[in-house]
C-alpha cells in the first residue's frame, strides 16, 4: 500500500537581501543607492515526507535549516519552488517566533491557537491544560516580554503539544528549559510522534535525540541537500565530515 505524502517540498530557493553599510552623508553627497548583496539560503532542497514520518534535519550553523523550516510554516515566502502541505495544518515551535510580546501568556495561548486554524472555542475548551502543561504559575496572566528564554520555549511546546497540528516542524526547543520540562516535553514528543497521524520535522544539535526519535534524516549544507536517508547512515556522514 503506498504511504499517503503530508509534504511536499520541490526546488524550493530562497534568499536574503543583504543591505551594505552606507552612511546617510554619502547617499546625500553622492545621490547613489546603498548596494545590496544577495544571499542564497535554501538552494533547490526537494523532499517528500511520508504522513506520519518524523524527520530530522542537521547542518551547520547557516546552512538554511531554520529558514526551511520557516518557510514551510508560512512565515517566509520563497522565490521559486513548491511547499505543498497537502491539506495539514502546520505548527512552527521556535524560540522568539509566534508571540505578542506585549500580551500574557494566556492570551498568546488564544491568538496562537486561532493562528492555527483552532476555533476561540477549541483553544479556550484546551487552555487549563496548556496552562497547566506549562506549568508557568502566576507569569501565566504576564507579558509574554518578561519570559526568560526556557519560560518563552515551555509556553510555545505546551500550545503546539496539546493543540496537535498535522504537521510539527520543532527548531531546537527541545534542548531549551529546566531538567525537569525537558524530560516531560521530551516524553510528550515521543507521545506524540507515536501516533501514526502526525508529521514532525525536528532541526538538533543532538545526535541522541536525533538517533531516538527520527525515522530519517536530512543534511543540509551551504542552503543544499548534501544526503537524506537512514537516520544512522547520514548521521555517521555528517558527524564524519564535521569533524574533519
Amino acid at each position: 500500500m503506498e504511504q499517503e505524502i503530508a509534504l511536499d517540498v520541490k526546488d524550493l530557493r530562497i534568499t536574503y537581501k543583504c543591505l551594505k553599510s552606507f552612511s546617510i552623508k554619502q547617499s546625500l553627497l553622492k545621490f547613489k543607492k546603498a548596494k545590496t548583496e544577495v544571499y542564497e539560503a535554501v538552494r533547490g532542497v526537494t523532499f517528500s515526507l511520508p504522513k506520519g514520518e518524523i524527520l530530522g534535519i542537521v547542518g551547520k550553523n547557516g546552512s538554511g535549516k531554520s529558514t526551511m523550516l520557516r518557510a514551510i510554516a508560512g512565515i517566509f515566502s520563497p522565490d521559486s519552488g513548491i511547499i505543498d502541505l497537502h491539506g495539514n495544518s502546520v505548527s512552527l515551535l521556535s524560540i522568539g517566533v509566534g508571540f505578542q510580546k506585549k500580551l500574557t501568556g494566556r492570551e498568546n495561548i488564544l491568538l496562537s491557537g486561532m493562528l492555527l486554524g483552532f476555533s476561540e472555542e477549541q483553544v479556550r475548551g484546551k487552555m487549563d491544560e496548556i496552562v497547566e502543561f506549562a506549568n508557568l504559575g502566576k507569569f501565566i496572566d504576564m507579558p509574554v516580554k518578561t519570559y526568560s528564554s526556557g519560560m518563552h520555549s515551555k509556553l510555545a511546546f505546551s500550545i503546539t503539544a496539546i493543540l496537535e497540528a498535522d504537521i510539527i516542524l520543532i527548531d531546537e526547543v527541545l534542548s531549551v528549559g529546566d531538567a525537569r520540562f525537558k524530560k516531560k516535553s521530551y516524553n510528550k514528543m515521543k507521545e506524540l510522534i507515536s501516533n501514526k497521524d502526525r508529521t514532525v520535522l525536528i532541526v538538533s544539535h543532538s545526535a541522541q535525540t536525533l538517533k531516538e526519535l527520527c525515522t530519517s534524516i536530512l543534511w543540509l549544507h551551504d542552503g543544499e541537500m548534501k544526503m537524506l536517508g537512514d537516520t544512522d547512515e547520514v548521521l555517521a556522514a555528517y558527524d564524519d565530515f564535521m569533524s574533519k
